[in-house]
């Protein structure tokens, strides 16, 4: 309901400071029934939090989570002064050195439609490495490789963009979303990204959003994420 993070929430129950219907409990998988069942945080009710769906073109150099152990500055600095409720985390993730477009939210079950693998929802990036890549490298990375690790790592598509005398842009396609997927990937074809920017979700287009800068998402487009997961289920 977007009263805290997962993780907090589990602590409060862990340390008695949670009732279900006047009863403290201690277990955080007790299931229980919003709107039916009466929640209270030290004696408070919890109230859901209106929903909030944002998309931010993320710089490079900012890390995804809400606090970091290293100190380094996060995604949520963007957000200072926007007037939105707490609790709002990332979709998804990003690595330091990536940029684009991230959504955010306080709404756990629309995360989870739109960030389970099982779902396949399309992922675009723009990739520069550090090669000109000609058909057969564009052709191994929709092959895939499979790392040492045994891992299949592969691109739904990949296209080339523009290149240059020593380095190239790159379109690629995942439908899928594996721990620094592209990079992984691109080491393994003896190369190297030298930038790496998301540009579409589904059917969410980073567009003209200058970088640094977010948005609300519109019901339509937010629905629509959602849509596109569901339609590739059946």
């Amino acid at each position: 309901m977007g009263f805290c993070s997962r993780s907090e929430a589990a602590a409060l129950i862990k340390m008695g400071r949670v009732t279900l219907n006047g009863r403290v409990r201690r277990d955080p998988e007790t299931p229980t029934l919003v709107g039916v069942d009466e929640i209270l945080v030290e004696g408070k009710p919890v109230q859901a939090q209106k929903p909030v769906y944002l998309m931010l073109n993320k710089p490079r150099g900012l890390v995804t989570s809400a606090a970091d152990e290293q100190g380094r500055s996060t995604v949520f600095e963007c957000l200072e002064g926007g007037g939105l409720p707490p609790h709002i985390s990332a979709v998804g993730r990003l690595d330091m050195a990536s940029e684009g477009l991230l959504l955010m939210t306080n709404d756990n079950t629309w995360a989870t439609a739109v960030t389970d693998p099982a779902r396949h929802v399309d992922k675009v990036y723009h990739v520069q490495i550090n090669r000109v890549a000609d058909d057969a490298f564009l052709r191994d990375m929709k092959k895939g490789v499979i790392t040492d690790e045994g891992e299949r790592l592969s691109a739904k598509k990949a296209e080339l963009l523009r290149s240059g005398p020593k380095n190239c842009w790159l379109e690629v396609t995942l439908d899928e979303g594996k721990n620094r997927h592209i990079r992984r990937l691109v080491e393994e074809l003896n190369c190297e990204v030298m930038r790496l920017v998301r540009v579409r979700i589904g059917s969410l287009d980073l567009g003209r959003l200058e970088k640094g800068a977010w948005r609300h998402l519109t019901p339509k487009e937010a629905a629509a994420l959602v849509q596109v997961t569901r339609e590739k289920t059946r």
